[in-house]
């Protein structure tokens, strides 16, 4: 059940990320909430869905995500204003960012319990 859970809550956050780019004209309060939303979700995925022997791998590659998000949401909305999609693709990489960063630092946390442990 709970990696039904965490696997539902990663393709739902993804979503709702891609979603958040693609709508940047919506109100501040839709915004605020899918926003919190994926917080929530990021965190779901970090407790439930990535065990202990995944933690490096899910690490690292959440570390390569949340630079590719942050450099390239700042480059696509620097050019936004020249291509039309820039704003968008910003938009949805700044989404990814929003979920990625708290799955990692739970699951970073969980890491540094297990290194206590031993």
């Amino acid at each position: 059940m709970n990696k039904k859970v965490g696997r539902y809550s990663f393709i739902l956050g993804v979503i709702i990320a891609i979603i958040l780019g693609l709508a940047l004209p919506i109100g501040y309060a839709v915004q605020s909430w899918l926003t919190s939303i994926l917080v929530i979700l990021g965190l779901v995925v970090g407790f439930i869905n990535v065990q202990v022997k995944q933690s490096k791998e899910f690490l690292l590659v959440a570390t390569i995500l949340v630079i590719v998000s942050g450099l390239g949401g700042s480059a696509f909305s620097a050019i936004g204003e020249v291509i039309l999609i820039g704003r968008f693709l910003s938009g949805m990489l700044n989404g990814i960012l929003i979920f990625v960063v708290p799955a990692a630092i739970v699951v970073g946390l969980k890491q540094i319990q297990e290194l206590a442990k031993s």
